[in-house]
């Protein structure tokens, strides 16, 4: 009987965490009219340093941005004080623990605070990025949120690092 033989394939960075199993989430640009087209994907894979978040995406404004896992699958707008949100319908921070705090990947606050994600002069974020305390099975059925500003992974001065408005969503399936 012939034997038959399996190639995978595996990227290198995948190899060097320990991964398992992926999860591709296509990422959307986001404004209070509602969900608009795609600027890319993240794929989400279990590692043995956490979960990894491999990014390839294009069409940000260059610089740092929040990054961050909302606790609903749903990237529409939602109205607040009358007025339509971008991305408000993903609701808060994924805060299982109910800490009530931003304290960035490694912190004891919302499970839901990821690295900040480094865009290039282009456009471009291109990378990987360790989310030490989540796996792929805590994140299923939420969302990945992109913010127009950075994150200092603190309340102060303002509240959930001041990353301010949503401009770029995906549902983690």
């Amino acid at each position: 009987m012939k034997q038959l033989a399996l190639i995978v394939s595996v990227p290198l960075f995948l190899l060097s965490f320990g991964a398992s199993a992926a999860n591709t989430v296509t990422m959307h640009a986001i404004d209070a009219n509602g969900v608009g087209k795609a600027i890319g994907t993240i794929t989400l894979t279990d590692s043995d340093k956490g979960l990894v978040l491999q990014t390839n995406l294009s069409g940000l404004a260059p610089g740092q941005h929040g990054f961050h896992v909302h606790e609903n699958a749903d990237c529409g707008a939602k109205e607040k004080d009358g007025k339509p949100v971008a991305g408000l319908a993903a609701g808060g921070h994924y805060d299982p623990g109910k800490t009530g705090k931003h304290e960035g990947p490694a912190g004891a606050g919302h499970l839901g605070d990821l690295p900040t994600l480094d865009v290039d002069a282009q456009g471009h974020a291109k990378g990987s990025l360790v989310a030490p305390r989540l796996k792929l099975a805590d994140v299923k059925g939420r969302s990945l949120m992109i913010h127009a500003g950075g994150d200092n992974y603190s309340d102060n001065p303002k509240p959930l690092g001041g990353g301010g408005a949503r401009v770029a969503c995906g549902i983690i399936r």
